[in-house]
């Protein structure tokens, strides 16, 4: 090898870790308060709730990316698909999750989990269907299908099931 290939390639080297440490110091740091769901530290605190619906928290890390997010509303329906991404692990994610879904009376109906997850989670006339997926470089990305029926009678889900009063 010749002195000029030799140093193309340590001067590549060097920058690509240059870039890669350049990334890691620069990465946003977010504070944690106490949380009584027992998951200190694992995500920061609520930023936003998914659109208008209070009751389904999105944490700080995610943000709602709104050019992959649908949302509809008629007189007797609505709901969507919300699309948030953000830096998390997946596994945290989902624990933070189900802890905050369980903490605003939603009850968990099913999950199912290969290279992605997905939580199912009902109320009374309402649906919400959650898709965690990670890529390659850990952004994850939490996709929610969301259903309400305004005209529903209160005491079947939106799976059918009969709701326990």
């Amino acid at each position: 090898m010749n002195k000029n290939t030799l140093r193309t390639i340590l001067v590549f080297a060097l920058a690509v870790v240059l870039l890669a440490t350049a990334g890691c110091a620069t990465r946003k740091r977010t504070s944690v308060t106490a949380d009584p769901s027992g998951l200190d530290g694992i995500m920061p605190q609520v930023s936003s709730f998914a659109d208008d619906i209070k009751d389904i928290p999105i944490p700080a890390e995610l943000k709602w990316q709104r050019n992959k997010s649908q949302a509809i509303k008629t007189e007797s329906f609505r709901g969507g698909v919300l699309v948030y991404t953000g830096n998390a692990g997946i596994m945290s994610l989902k624990d933070y999750m189900v802890a905050a879904m369980r903490d605003n009376q939603w009850r968990m109906v099913g999950e199912t989990s290969a290279k992605d997850i997905m939580l199912a989670f009902v109320k009374p006339n309402k649906t919400c269907m959650m898709v965690l997926s990670e890529s390659l470089f850990r952004k994850t990305e939490l996709r929610l299908y969301i259903a309400i029926d305004n005209a529903g009678t209160g005491n079947v889900n939106p799976f059918g099931e009969i709701i326990p009063q």
